[in-house]
């Protein structure tokens, strides 16, 4: 053998994905008890884990043992079945199966050239994202590292589709409930931070849009040319879903291009409740999904779809002289030309393996779970005296406690006081938000995982925890 021989043989190569493997199972195994959040000593670990870059290699036992052990053992076990915060990733193994083939194939995808057949998996997945949401045949997309990066690329898209080359008297909207990676979108691609119009919302969270279409007016009169309205489809905040009718007809009728962020909401269109309540989301000229979050795969899988495939092209084509030539065929796609990457890895089998594995109705099934269970949760969480609770839209349930002798910061005091004791029995892990000041805690109930032995875990210690308060 070369000295410098970094290949791994077949034989290696079994030994270190058994010893993976066995790590693994037993992670899995004890992730039913495992704490939902714990930072005690994190500094600590953090201060032990830093080390010089390696000139030797090391056993693989011993760094499982470092993977698995000190850096694993602080921080969210966004794994867990108790995980209700923030909105919930995936993590389905399926999905890491098809990450180690597709590493292991490193075909670039970049352009169909590459590697057509892979080109084609990832594309079909694209197109079983837009006909989920119900986009025509001319809709393009691509598979993105999250929500973050759909949105900011819808916002580029607009940005060239309606204001050209100069922009900078653009104006943007979106709602108080809107993702914060809207407001980053536009100042990144340029846009002065205060051509970014935030609108208020009503009391179900959705953006007012008697108020946008006055804002809209005001702008045009002052000069500025209005470009964009991003809508949201399932907030982090309560899961509220805007009027998407009503948007899709108002940006019609002024000549905006409508942007619907349904990272966390889109794919409950697989389920009867949740195409209704997302009725209109077709009409958006772009949207953002994660699949991470509605098809419980893995962190870092996102996806932006554009109703007309070809702005895609017109703001993101550019090609050199050291690069393959792009395809003319509308059937084979360039992931380079319509997205901002060329270098990237073959995201699609990580979507492709598990939706074909197990169907989108199984998927689907899940989902109506989901909703069950925020309903259900409600309604116990109605029964507590001097609670307020809002009506789920999807799967998040915000409530917090009133006492009508405090004020709003007292009451704000209590409800922190409230999350903390939660917290901290570490069974469930729910996260906070404000609602027009007030304090308000949040169950996200998305995981795979999560099921109504857990959920009635969450209801028990919120029960028992608010005595005494």
């Amino acid at each position: 053998m070369l000295v410098n021989e970094i290949e791994l043989s077949p034989g290696e190569l079994r030994k270190l994905l058994a010893a993976a493997m066995d790590r693994v199972e037993a992670y899995l195994e004890g992730l039913d008890t495992q704490p939902t959040r714990h930072l005690d000593g994190a500094r600590d670990v953090c201060a032990s884990l830093v080390e010089p870059p390696p000139r030797k290699g090391a056993p693989v036992e011993e760094l499982l043992d470092i993977v698995f052990g000190a850096a694993n053992s602080v921080g969210f076990a966004s794994a867990s079945p108790g995980y209700t915060a923030y909105i919930p990733g995936g993590g389905l193994l399926h999905a890491a199966v098809g990450d180690f083939v597709a590493d292991a194939l490193n075909r670039y995808v970049g352009v169909w050239e590459a590697a057509p057949g892979m080109v084609q998996i990832e594309a079909n997945v694209v197109r079983w994202f837009c006909d989920i949401v119900g986009y025509p045949a001319q809709a393009l997309g691509f598979l993105t590292t999250g929500g973050s990066l759909a949105n900011l690329t819808a916002v580029t898209t607009a940005r060239s589709e309606r204001l050209g080359e100069r922009f900078l008297d653009g104006t943007l909207y979106t709602s108080d409930q809107g993702h914060h990676s809207l407001a980053k979108a536009a100042l990144l691609v340029g846009f002065p931070r205060d051509q970014l119009r935030v609108i208020p919302s009503d009391d179900r969270q959705r953006i007012r849009v008697d108020i946008l279409r006055e804002t809209i007016a005001a702008d045009r009169a002052r000069g500025l040319r209005p470009a964009l309205v991003a809508a949201s489809a399932g907030t982090t905040n309560t899961g509220a879903i805007d009027d998407l009718p009503a948007l899709a007809d108002l940006c019609q009728d002024e000549g905006l291009w409508l942007h619907a962020d349904a990272a966390y909401g889109g794919f409950f269109c697989l389920t009867q409740r949740g195409g209704e309540r997302l009725r209109g989301l077709s009409r958006a000229d772009s949207i953002t999904l994660d699949p991470h979050k509605g098809l419980f795969l893995p962190f870092g899988t996102g996806a932006l779809l554009v109703r007309d495939g070809e702005t895609l092209r017109r703001t993101h084509s550019v090609t050199s002289d050291y690069m393959p030539p792009y395809q003319d065929e509308a059937a084979h796609i360039d992931f380079a030309e319509i997205s901002p990457e060329l270098s990237r890895d073959f995201r699609g089998l990580r979507v492709w393996l598990p939706l074909r594995l197990c169907g989108l109705d199984r998927f689907a099934a899940l989902l109506d779970e989901k909703l069950d269970l925020a309903e259900w949760a409600a309604r116990e969480l109605r029964r507590l005296p001097n609670v307020e609770v809002l009506e789920p839209t999807l799967s998040v349930v915000a409530f917090r406690a009133v006492d009508p002798a405090l004020d709003l910061a007292g009451n704000n005091a209590r409800n922190r006081a409230w999350l903390e004791r939660i917290n901290a029995r570490q069974r469930v892990m729910l996260t906070p938000t404000f609602l027009d000041g007030a304090y308000v805690l949040r169950i996200a109930i998305l995981s795979f995982r999560t099921h109504r032995d857990r959920v009635a875990m969450a209801l028990e210690d919120i029960e028992q925890t608010r005595e005494g308060l």
